[in-house]
């Protein structure tokens, strides 16, 4: 320790997949739930059946919106390779080398194989965010002066803004993209739940295939990325491929969940609106009716005169 600091590793590691703002947006759609849970014994018949369900999945839907939007596994890629370990050194050790694309940054994974190699434990994860608010290129100089070992530096330089490669721009870009779509996409969930507790659900049925088609849109903009010539990574032999993620196919299947639930709903709405509103606890019971017919008070004095 130097003045209660590690040398060359002053700041905190963050995860590639899950963080901070992760953890906290799934930490508040499970208070959600289990407030509604607290209050589902008081909801009787079957009607009790058809509100978890219906809260269940709104929140499924409302929590991946937000939480995708700082996952860093929108796209990722692995390789295990022997390669330098430190700049101006001849030692090669085999690791394997991740690469984890989020839409506000980049995560650089470095484990060996095994960890401890060199007289070193080789277990990086870097984190380089590229989003408005951020300075990618002061990360990277940051990671220099840290002296990161050589294959996070070479993978984290392909993404500057110097770089030839120009996949800084094609990233940065398409994320922002994406994750506006998002938003909007969560607002429209907003009101999709708002419409679904009036009368007239078919509004709610359109808002949800609004916010399927925004999830969509997210993808996409984030796909955008592979119409454009990509810079090798390679480490000798071995070359560094990546595909689509969980967050990716996860905002997919979402999406596409929405997209059935605003269909059902809809054709719901024009061929058999008993069951949907029986379903939305909106179905008005002919006993009901009745018993409120007979509380009408009339004026005796028309009754007496036969009027």
């Amino acid at each position: 320790l130097f003045n209660g600091i590690y040398p060359f590793y002053p700041q905190q590691r963050k995860v590639s997949v899950f963080d901070v703002s992760t953890i906290i947006v799934i930490v508040v759609f499970l208070t959600f739930t289990c407030s509604f849970l607290l209050i589902i014994p008081g909801i009787r018949g079957r009607a009790r059946l058809y509100w978890t369900l219906r809260v269940l999945l709104s929140l499924v839907v409302g929590v991946v919106i937000v939480a995708v939007q700082f996952t860093g596994d929108w796209e990722t890629g692995w390789v295990t390779a022997n390669t330098s370990y430190k700049s101006f050194s001849h030692a090669l050790v085999n690791v394997d080398i991740g690469l984890h694309v989020g839409l506000a940054g980049v995560n650089v994974t470095l484990m060996g194989n095994p960890v401890n190699q060199v007289n070193e434990t080789i277990n990086y994860n870097e984190h380089f965010a590229w989003s408005f608010s951020a300075d990618y290129d002061r990360s990277y100089s940051e990671g220099l002066e840290r002296g990161l070992p050589s294959p996070i530096l070479y993978v984290a330089e392909k993404f500057t803004t110097q770089s030839p490669c120009n996949m800084h721009r094609q990233y940065r870009i398409s994320g922002h993209y994406a994750s506006a779509t998002l938003w909007v996409a969560f607002c429209t969930w907003l009101i999709s739940n708002m419409l679904f507790s009036m009368p007239v659900l078919v509004y709610g049925g359109y808002m949800l295939l609004v916010t399927g088609a925004f999830m969509i849109f997210s993808l996409l903009s984030f796909s955008t990325v592979r119409n454009s010539l990509m810079c090798p990574i390679q480490f000798g032999t071995a070359v560094l491929h990546t595909g689509y993620g969980g967050s990716f196919w996860l905002t997919l299947a979402i999406g596409l969940l929405c997209f059935v639930a605003g269909i059902t709903v809809v054709a719901l709405h024009y061929f058999n609106l008993d069951l949907l509103k029986t379903f939305f606890d909106l179905h008005e019971d002919k006993g009901e009716e009745y018993q409120e017919m007979t509380e009408v008070y009339v004026n005796p004095h028309f009754v007496n005169k036969g009027l």
